[in-house]
């Protein structure tokens, strides 16, 4: 992030990218690619290596927005802990998500890609059902997948974006679940991704915001209403998280206060853990939950 101090990041979690790589609005590479994804950052500042311990060996799990970012690093890890994958991405998104695919091979997981346009019901239909014929089942959901765009006022968000991004960030989560429900039995999981903003009111996000606050109440309900049967729907809601989003939809001076009160904004492998905690039988007794990898950000229930 050009022009943010080295104070601002513990040693070894800066992120090394020249000024003309900043420029909002431009999505480089490096926030995709670095830090590896199955490593996390130790409190002296370097790296080390996820110790999987097998918690979803013979699951399969479908993860939206799993081309980049958190979703590739849930992909990754979930690879590690022994679950087969399907991960859903724009068709623009398609040299990340081979990217993706090469890294979860390399840690000996078996994955499948499927582009797609979640804003249709129909669409999301289709991608269930691939992703059972592909995988026998699925077992976990893992709801990723969101845009953002920044407006600093109300008067500047256009009824077009509002409803883009609701199509997007909340709509898909309906409809995904309503098809892939059905497949579910007593253990299995659905975690999806909110954020640290609707607890903050953030508001030159004010679409975004609101979408990933319907997110958390839809979490919620969902899980009441599926209790009964034995699966678990809980939520993750990260504070500043570094990956390709930010570049390619934050100002430059969005970017600069991009951080947390650890002093550093977040590594998506930070929020792949949650994931993988969620989804895995150390969670036995949780639902209707969420977690908060934030930094440090004080928030209500």
């Amino acid at each position: 992030m050009s022009g943010t101090s080295k104070s601002q990041f513990e040693k070894g979690h800066e992120v090394p990218v020249s000024k003309q790589d900043s420029i909002p609005g431009k999505q480089h590479e490096m926030p995709g690619q670095a830090p590896v994804n199955d490593q996390l950052p130790t409190s002296t500042g370097g790296y080390q290596l996820y110790k999987a311990a097998g918690k979803l060996s013979g699951k399969k799990a479908l993860i939206t927005g799993g081309d980049s970012g958190i979703g590739r690093a849930i992909a990754v890890l979930y690879a590690m802990e022994g679950a087969e994958t399907m991960i859903v991405y724009l068709p623009e998104e398609d040299k990340d998500a081979q990217e993706t695919k090469r890294l979860v091979e390399e840690k000996g997981g078996k994955i499948h890609l499927l582009s797609a346009d979640l804003r249709t019901a129909s669409a999301c239909k289709k991608i269930v059902e691939k992703a059972v014929q592909a995988m026998g089942t699925i077992n976990t959901l893992a709801l990723n997948h969101g845009t953002q765009v920044m407006k600093e006022s109300i008067d500047e968000l256009s009824e077009d974006q509002w409803v883009n991004t609701f199509n997007t960030n909340i709509h898909p989560f309906f409809y995904l679940c309503k098809y892939v429900l059905p497949y579910m039995k007593s253990g299995d999981t659905i975690v999806t991704n909110a954020s640290v903003n609707p607890y903050i009111g953030r508001p030159d996000l004010l679409d975004y915001t609101s979408t990933k606050g319907a997110i958390v109440a839809f979490t919620r309900a969902l899980s009441n209403q599926q209790m009964e049967k034995g699966i678990r729907i809980n939520c993750v809601c990260p504070g500043p998280i570094w990956t390709p989003l930010i570049p390619a939809t934050m100002s430059e001076k969005a970017q600069k206060e991009f951080t947390s009160p650890m002093g550093r904004p977040g590594q998506p492998s930070e929020v792949a853990t949650c994931f993988v905690f969620l989804a895995g039988p150390d969670s036995s007794f949780i639902s209707g939950q969420s977690l908060h990898p934030n930094g440090g950000v004080q928030v209500g229930s």
